[in-house]
């Protein structure tokens, strides 16, 4: 999968959480579209060519710093990162 297509794909998978997810996961889903889109919006200013890899590295690298600074509960958490792995699953579909 390209990079243009997996951010395709996790843009309508946020999109989607809308219609199915609970409020907790509503939220983890859009602090993770945040830090998602930050990072491809960091790819795209700069003019890297990034493989969906290195988008999902420097996603990773964000919410590593978030968690270390306090931003989110435990409970919090653990959504984003069950969120994060479904959305980082949508690069080998």
């Amino acid at each position: 999968m390209s990079f243009q297509e997996y951010v395709d794909a996790a843009q309508q998978f946020f999109d989607n959480l809308v219609d199915r997810a609970s409020d907790d996961e509503l939220f983890a889903g859009g602090y993770l579209r945040g830090h998602f889109d930050l990072a491809v919006g960091y790819a795209q200013v700069n003019g890297e060519v990034i493989s969906a890899e290195e988008l999902n590295e420097n996603v990773e690298k964000s919410l590593v710093k978030a968690y270390r600074s306090g931003e989110l509960t435990e409970e919090d958490k653990a959504h984003v990162v069950d969120i994060w792995e479904q959305v980082k699953a949508l690069q080998n579909s």
